[in-house]
């Protein structure tokens, strides 16, 4: 089984804030897009400025530099005590890539951001993870649904880049 490194066609999904689970051999995606009432780059702004504890629910810590090439290290309140050390693969003007995962291409986790000018001022924010590897099949069962932490972090994105302190 392949590791999977393409993201979805962020276009095909629907800005309404509801989070979607997308299983296809060989990878188990999760995925949310939301309009936000601001311009993209003050959504890649506040993504890339870290400190994202001030501003999301679903973060307990979050340390690090975002930069290209960079490493942060995470806690989800989905599995509250473990760390996340994630590479930042990619950080460019409308996108954002943290991944990480087992060696050989037995696990993987690529999650991408991405804000989409819609006109206006507005923006659509869109965010997925895709997971896969040899071992997916075992690690999937053991891996929480990640809808609502999806869904909430981009409801607090969207307040924090249309309502900015």
């Amino acid at each position: 089984m392949p590791i999977v490194r393409q993201t979805p066609d962020f276009h095909t999904l629907t800005p309404d804030g509801r989070a979607t689970e997308r299983k296809d051999p060989g990878s188990l995606a999760y995925q949310v897009a939301v309009e936000v009432n601001a311009p993209a780059e003050r959504v890649m702004a506040t993504l890339t400025r870290g400190g994202w504890t001030k501003w999301t629910s679903t973060l307990t810590r979050f340390e690090g530099e975002v930069k290209q090439g960079g490493r942060v290290t995470l806690e989800s309140t989905l599995s509250p005590g473990r760390a996340f050390r994630l590479k930042v693969s990619q950080v460019g003007n409308d996108s954002m890539v943290f991944e990480d995962g087992m060696p050989l291409g037995l696990f993987r986790g690529v999650r991408t951001y991405r804000a989409t000018a819609a006109g206006e001022g507005r923006c659509v924010f869109a965010m997925c993870e895709v997971f896969s590897g040899v071992m997916l099949g075992m690690i999937a069962k053991s891996l929480p649904d990640q809808r609502a932490s999806f869904e909430q972090f981009a409801k607090d994105l969207k307040k924090e880049v249309e309502n900015p302190r």
